[in-house]
């Protein structure tokens, strides 16, 4: 008599996988909206390029600080199984209820939204055209990662080469080019209440989505000694790009130009090279945000298993499909409470804001839960063995934790009332802290 094995993530991702994978989810749409928001809260063309750096620096000590989590902690459950480790089981399971009906799926949507919105510029179809575009995308892009995390991996790393082949190109023109007599578009006048606070939420919301690197160390070879790799090339890659996009973009539309535009990389496209620019740009958008979806639906799927390992009546989500190598039923599940988010969405003034506004204060609250449980994890286990230690101990996970506080602050002040539906919607999740853990999967 044969005893079935159940299937189990396995170790078939590469430094240069995941690199890929990490890059393509952060570098999506952001890039292609935050510079006019962030040019308006500036006062001067060194400081808007100064937040884009600070920005970057950020990211980085909070990567250091992941990177520990993820070489001393390896799982596929990412911030869920750091959670699970450092205040007890009940709060990763809040995060995991977060993650799957806020946090990760509210992102996809919000992404989904964006797809939606520029394709309707091509098709339209109809008064919830960018809603129907959207929810097509999540089905398409679900269905290839449901297939295998192969067929998801090599789909990511060929629309991510294309999409930083588009960003290169923009980077190319805006450094070898001249503005043309015509000039920058039409310039507005920049707020009274320029602040670099609300400069450095927008930049930061762009460089979001490194962290979803930790739930690749259940999949990386290796992966106490390569997570450090992938976060820190990771994010000196996007630190390159960005700084030098919007280089770019300030050296052909100038400050001002950036402050009335509200489609910065067509605008300066257009005037570097005429209507084909704006197009190339519409596609590398487009592009884009097939980029970071396929990138976040494949990721995200992978905190369900982790739940479904814990919790006894969520246990068909802990199943690992050994044919296509990949979390099938979280898939699915992810699928369905995107969907109903996107529905949701339809009806609001602006899909993809209403998407955003519904993460972040959930989001921020979190990764600062995560930034101290560094912190609770070297004083309860001083033994632990660290593949990795974050440099300047205590200071560089001290200013992550700070740099997460403002932003919850500030993600609560000021987005619109969809960011409290979010919060509700965590606070619905309290009674699965009454359900019956499975003891037999500990983390």
């Amino acid at each position: 008599m044969t005893t079935h094995t159940p299937a189990q993530p396995q170790a078939q991702l590469t430094v240069f996988d995941a690199v890929t994978i990490m890059v393509g989810l952060v570098v999506g749409i952001g890039i292609f909206r935050a510079p006019s928001i962030v040019a308006g809260s500036v006062d001067s063309e060194w400081m808007f390029i100064a937040v884009w750096v600070l920005g970057g620096l950020v990211t980085l000590i909070g990567a250091l600080c992941y990177a520990e989590l993820s070489a001393a902690h390896p799982h596929a459950g990412g911030e869920y199984h750091f959670l699970s480790r450092a205040y007890g089981r009940p709060i990763a399971m809040m995060f995991g209820w977060a993650r799957c009906t806020v946090i990760q799926t509210g992102a996809i949507a919000a992404v989904a939204f964006m797809l939606g919105d520029y394709l309707t510029q091509v098709g339209p179809l109809g008064p919830y055209s960018s809603a129907l575009y959207a929810a097509a995308a999540v089905i398409v892009f679900t269905g290839v990662n449901i297939i295998g995390t192969i067929q998801g991996k090599n789909l990511q790393i060929a629309v991510t080469f294309i999409e930083i082949a588009a960003i290169a190109a923009i980077i190319g023109f805006g450094l070898l080019s001249n503005p043309s007599p015509a000039g920058p578009p039409p310039v507005h006048p920049p707020p009274e209440t320029a602040a670099l606070g609300m400069a450095m939420i927008f930049v930061l919301l762009t460089y979001g989505g490194w962290n979803e690197a930790a739930y690749l160390t259940g999949e990386l070879h290796d992966a106490p000694r390569n997570i450090v790799k992938v976060l820190a090339l990771g994010t000196l890659i996007l630190v390159v790009l960005y700084t030098l996009a919007n280089v770019a973009l300030l050296k052909i539309l100038g400050l001002e130009g950036l402050q009335g535009s509200d489609a910065v990389a067509a605008d300066m496209m257009r005037v570097v090279a005429g209507q084909p620019g704006e197009t190339i740009v519409t596609l590398a958008i487009v592009v884009a945000a097939v980029s970071t979806l396929n990138a976040t639906i494949f990721t995200g799927s992978r905190v369900f298993y982790a739940m479904g390992r814990d919790l006894k009546a969520m246990q068909w989500l802990g199943e690992w499909d050994g044919r296509g190598k990949t979390p099938l039923n979280g898939q699915l599940a992810q699928a369905a409470i995107t969907l109903a988010l996107i529905l949701m969405g339809a009806f609001a003034p602006n899909g993809f804001k209403a998407m955003v506004d519904y993460t972040a204060p959930v989001f921020w609250g979190f990764l600062l839960l995560v930034g101290f449980g560094l912190f609770i994890l070297r004083w309860r286990h001083p033994t632990q063995p660290l593949p990795f230690r974050v440099p300047l101990y205590p200071l560089t996970p001290a200013l992550f934790c700070l740099t997460c506080l403002y932003m919850l602050y500030a993600s609560l002040k000021h987005t619109g009332s969809a960011a409290w539906v979010g919060v509700v919607v965590l606070l619905i999740g309290l009674p699965i802290l009454l359900l019956k853990r499975n003891e037999a999967e500990p983390l």
